[in-house]
């Protein structure tokens, strides 16, 4: 995927467009804000001020606050499904968990805003947002192959990992971790524990 142009919300006081403007630059944007402020702060009125064009121009580019806010998530799967790609490259097996682990809690706290988009809009019946979870289903499971599961087995690990991925992660960003124990211990035992159980589960 092409990487999508970076904008900043230091160049809010510029009072010409970054133009063109399109939808990427438009998505691109509300997920600056998104990262830098939280997923409320998203709002049409927000993203074309820091565009610096009136509100009414972006539905060139979207068709309202729910588009903006579903390719905001949209862009949130792909950015997973790219970085766990990454980390599964060269590792299998119980270092494939790990490291795909790590790679989806790390990208949880480098992009918070545009992570949390992902749970705002519905992806039931929309063929595009099923593609993209479909495909970080995919990558989960095909990182899995060393395990040996039957295809049957290898779709509902790979699920089991992206709940107990993305609940933790979205508990740690939440500050849903109130007792004084090390996080990073927490999630290690955690990863051992879902190990322990794709091995159980292995042919």
């Amino acid at each position: 995927m092409t990487a999508p142009q970076r904008v900043s919300l230091a160049d809010a006081d510029d009072p010409t467009p970054r133009g063109p403007i399109d939808k990427q630059l438009v998505v691109e944007t509300a997920a600056v804000i998104a990262d830098a402020e939280g997923i409320d702060e998203v709002t049409l009125t927000r993203v074309a001020k820091e565009l610096n064009i009136s509100q009414p121009a972006l539905y060139r580019h979207v068709e309202g606050y729910d588009d903006l806010i579903r390719s905001l998530g949209l862009q949130g799967r792909q950015v997973l499904a790219e970085a766990l790609t990454d980390a599964a490259v060269g590792v299998a097996g119980d270092d494939a968990v790990r490291a795909m682990g790590q790679a989806w809690r790390q990208l949880v706290l480098d992009r918070p805003g545009v992570y949390a988009a992902t749970d705002r809009y519905p992806c039931a019946g929309d063929s595009e947002l099923e593609e993209a979870v479909d495909r970080v289903i995919d990558v989960l499971g095909l990182a899995l192959a060393a395990y040996e599961l039957d295809a049957e087995d290898q779709v509902h690990v790979a699920r089991t990992l992206r709940s107990a991925f993305h609940g933790f992660a979205v508990l740690e960003a939440g500050d849903g971790h109130p007792r004084p124990h090390d996080l990073d211990d927490t999630y290690a035992h955690l990863l051992d524990l879902l190990i322990a159980g794709i091995r159980g589960h292995s042919v």
